[in-house]
């Protein structure tokens, strides 16, 4: 419990200490800006809150890439209006349930040609394959299209032990409030379980549509502050595809 609760409560408190002087909260409106400190500009995404599945319009996007699409696109549209006014408890269960069973999983260089590519939920659902972080991405952005809070969720990158090394891994966690012990989203595991119950995942850092938080650890996963551009590209495709 003490290696994962005090790092991840702790997270909140850290921002203001790791992030001071790059990040600056905009008054009255519940949006973050950058300084040159980070050097790229921050989609202005918390209106994501309240947010409704708008499967029509999702559909409507999937057909842009293909039949996969539209097929993978369907069936998820389908298992996230049974539970839309479900607990959210049962929300993450079924998300974190689909993509863990639609989707292979696939380094970048096999999926996509590339080293390191973040692709947005519809690419993921079109491909069928792809590695941790656009498992991550996908669920974070279906649970916000089902109504969840996305200040309640974070990407978060972890040291994992797997098969007796350890390498970068990237998980989705839920906190039921801003001091709770949060809940992991892993494609490497099926059911979902408490950061206490994980003591093979070590956080590093982690962000969500609101900022970054860094200072959990070291920084062996990654540049956040390189990383994020592609997370601004993420916010905007996964609006254009209609997630939010």
């Amino acid at each position: 419990m003490r290696a994962w609760c005090q790092p991840w409560q702790a997270a909140l408190r850290l921002c203001q200490a790791a992030c001071a002087g790059a990040w600056q909260v905009v008054e009255n409106r519940r949006t973050w800006r950058t300084t040159q400190a980070l050097g790229l500009t921050v989609v202005a995404c918390l209106l994501l809150h309240g947010n409704a599945l708008d499967g029509p319009r999702l559909l409507q996007s999937a057909q842009r890439f293909g039949p996969s699409a539209v097929q993978r696109t369907q069936a998820l549209v389908q298992e996230m209006e049974a539970v839309g006014n479900a607990a959210e408890d049962e929300k993450l269960k079924v998300i974190n349930t689909f993509f863990n069973r639609t989707v292979q999983f696939r380094d970048d260089r096999d999926a996509w040609g590339a080293v390191d590519y973040w692709a947005s939920p519809l690419e993921l659902l079109n491909k069928g394959q792809g590695d941790c972080e656009d498992y991550a991405i996908a669920k974070y952005f279906s649970l916000i299209s089902l109504g969840v809070s996305p200040a309640k969720m974070r990407m978060v990158y972890v040291r994992a032990q797997l098969g007796g090394g350890v390498q970068a891994h990237m998980v989705l966690a839920y906190y039921p409030e801003p001091t709770a012990e949060p809940l992991i989203l892993d494609n490497l595991i099926t059911d979902i379980r408490p950061a206490s119950r994980r003591p093979d995942l070590a956080p590093v850092f982690s962000f969500n549509a609101e900022g970054l938080w860094q200072g959990v650890g070291g920084s062996s996963a990654g540049d956040p502050v390189a990383r994020l551009s592609r997370w601004r590209d993420i916010l905007s495709k996964a609006k254009a595809e209609g997630w939010w």
